[in-house]
């Protein structure tokens, strides 16, 4: 009994056993039927995409031409009279009179203001009568003088007819003690006249100061006062006109990049507008490139000045102005267009590269890595070797050139194997 129990049991495991392993054989079955089904319809709708839609490549070209070629430089900047000169008082006192106003033409010598001179008056007054006392002190001390030498002749004499008995040696010290006094006394007289003298010049150069005169011949930018102010001249010189020279000459001063600097040199010439006249072009020429720089936001420029002719008075101090510098000019010369230096292969090659790997296998497996389509060496380097591309065949070909200036559109080439009138691959355009 028992052992038929044991038999039992094991034919019922191998049974549940082997009903097992079939179920997991077909449910695999199953699953890679559905799956090929899952890849067969995939690559039919890829098949038929690709069937229905065929990417072509047309390139865009652009001739090789001769033309004039200029580069040139911005810059901002002010414009400014040649010689702005700042007009001051160096005496204190209360203006009486103003006589010049904003704009107005002056010459040099014209008086522009006056002061109050009662009280510089009253002091050159003072300064006259201690002068005349300092002279009249001298003229007491010459006296005195006299005197002292005279008391001194007597002594000698009566010395010399005494036999030397009269009179005393005391005697003849005093006389010649009181004979220096009197000299010592006439040259600090002569000194306090001199004293007097340069306090009465100072205070007559006051007085002379008191009328304000125009240095140069201009034009009045700037007035700072009104008659019966007042103004203190303790520490420095208070500024009362701001003159300007002839404004029919005038000079740009603009700020340049480091960048640009060293393309810029006296004598070049150049054009500027101002907002007053947008539509105005005025021309000016650099006179001067300084060496100090200034850094602004961590920018650093040089300033360049340029001489303007300001005949027509269009153009006023301070007014903004944006200048266009002409750096270099090329006549005749072979030009390309920078978009053919700008241009690689690499971008069109890519995605036929990419279509050519094709398929389910291309959709599902990862490519290589992109490169950089820049990395062809396509960039504009004046002086140095590039490669630019035009169709033979319909192939592209790579010709190497070597360029020159550029204006950012356009750049001149000095060497290569390259005619006017080649045309060179500057983009391409997909079609479908």
């Amino acid at each position: 009994m028992t052992k038929s129990n044991v038999h039992s049991e094991d034919e019922v495991a191998r049974t549940i056993g082997l009903a097992g392993s079939k179920g997991r054989k077909s449910r695999l079955a199953l699953w890679l039927m559905l799956f090929g089904l899952a890849v067969a319809a995939v690559a039919g709708w890829m098949f038929w995409q690709e069937k229905g839609q065929t990417e072509a490549v047309r390139y865009v070209t652009q001739p090789v031409r001769r033309g004039d070629l200029v580069v040139s430089v911005s810059a901002t900047g002010t414009v400014e009279p040649l010689k702005e000169v700042e007009v001051g008082i160096e005496v204190s006192g209360t203006i009486k009179t103003v006589e010049v106003d904003y704009n107005d033409q002056v010459k040099v010598g014209q008086v522009l203001a006056r002061l109050d001179t009662a009280k510089l008056e009253a002091q050159v007054l003072q300064s006259r009568a201690a002068l005349e006392a300092a002279r009249a002190k001298v003229a007491q001390a010459q006296a005195s003088v006299q005197e002292a030498q005279a008391q001194l002749a007597r002594l000698n004499q009566v010395l010399k007819l005494s036999g030397g008995k009269t009179p005393s040696q005391s005697d003849l010290d005093a006389a010649k003690a009181t004979l220096a006094r009197a000299k010592a006394d006439e040259a600090s007289a002569k000194a306090s006249v001199t004293q007097a003298e340069a306090t009465l010049n100072g205070n007559l150069t006051d007085l002379s100061k008191a009328v304000i005169h125009s240095p140069i011949d201009g034009v009045v930018l700037a007035r700072a006062v009104e008659p019966g102010q007042t103004v203190a001249a303790s520490y420095q010189a208070p500024v009362l006109f701001t003159l300007a020279e002839d404004l029919r000459k005038m000079e740009l001063q603009v700020d340049v990049d480091e960048a640009d600097v060293g393309q810029v040199k006296e004598g070049q010439e150049a054009a500027f507008t101002v907002d007053a006249y947008p539509d105005r072009n005025f021309p000016a020429q650099i006179t001067q490139v300084r060496y100090g720089s200034s850094t602004v936001d961590g920018v650093v420029t040089y300033k360049a000045v340029l001489k303007v002719d300001n005949s027509s008075l269009a153009l006023r101090p301070g007014m903004t102005a944006t200048a266009v510098i002409t750096v270099n000019k090329r006549e005749k010369a072979l030009l390309v267009p920078n978009a053919a230096l700008r241009f690689s292969p690499a971008q069109t090659n890519e995605p036929a590269a990419q279509s050519s790997r094709g398929g389910l296998l291309g959709a599902i497996l990862p490519g290589p890595p992109r490169h950089d389509s820049k990395s062809n060496g396509g960039g504009n380097s004046k002086g140095k070797e590039t490669r630019v591309w035009t169709l033979r065949n319909g192939q592209l070909t790579a010709l190497v050139i070597t360029c020159g200036a550029t204006d950012g559109i356009l750049t001149e080439v000095t060497g290569g194997q390259i005619e006017e009138g080649l045309a060179l691959v500057t983009d391409t355009v997909t079609a479908k």
